[in-house]
């Protein structure tokens, strides 16, 4: 016995079922992104961390956080390889095509992955040239190298590095090591 046929699109129905549920669970895992993203908005950033990671960026604000200063870091993956981070341990990105000195990630890109806003220094080990610049929405960005810099909003905790490597909103996302080169990958 085939499957069932769905008499109003002549279709079987088991087809129509499983792209049904696929949609649902798109919608479901993009509604669990939004809702992570939205549950950082500030609750986890900290005085001089440069800004609330999501809510900056998804008012288009950021203004007020460009008052505040960071000290970028290095941080150690379980490779022994060196990355660059925020004055709490969050990780930091790159977004491939940014043109240098300027940011393309705007809007909902923006949201998942927020700029690093304010004025940078370099902390012990950092050897990159830092820099910043003004965004679109009035905030100043911080650049090393010529690379705008941003956390990942999926990134929960400080050594957290889930932004690794992802293809999304146009590009590749890598994390830098200290003088502000991209690193391919934080493993072995």
């Amino acid at each position: 016995m085939g499957p069932e046929v769905n008499a109003h699109r002549g279709r079987p129905r088991i087809a129509v079922r499983r792209r049904y549920a696929i949609g649902v669970a798109a919608f479901a895992l993009g509604a669990i992104a939004l809702a992570g993203c939205s549950s950082s908005g500030g609750s986890t950033a900290s005085p001089g961390t440069g800004g609330t990671p999501t809510s900056a960026a998804a008012s288009g604000g950021g203004a007020g956080a460009g008052a505040q200063t960071q000290t970028l870091t290095v941080k150690q993956a379980p490779s022994g390889k060196s990355y660059l981070a925020d004055s709490t341990g969050r990780t930091l990105y790159l977004f491939v095509p940014d043109p240098p000195g300027k940011s393309i990630c705007t809007g909902q890109c923006a949201a998942f992955w927020p700029p690093l806003t304010g004025t940078v220094t370099a902390g012990s080990g950092v050897t990159g040239q830092l820099t910043t610049f003004q965004r679109s929405d009035g905030g100043s960005q911080a650049v090393i190298n010529g690379h705008p810099l941003y956390h990942f909003a999926l990134d929960k905790a400080p050594g957290q590095t889930a932004g690794e490597g992802l293809n999304e909103n146009g590009g590749l996302w890598y994390v830098l090591d200290p003088a502000g080169n991209q690193i391919t990958s934080l493993s072995g």
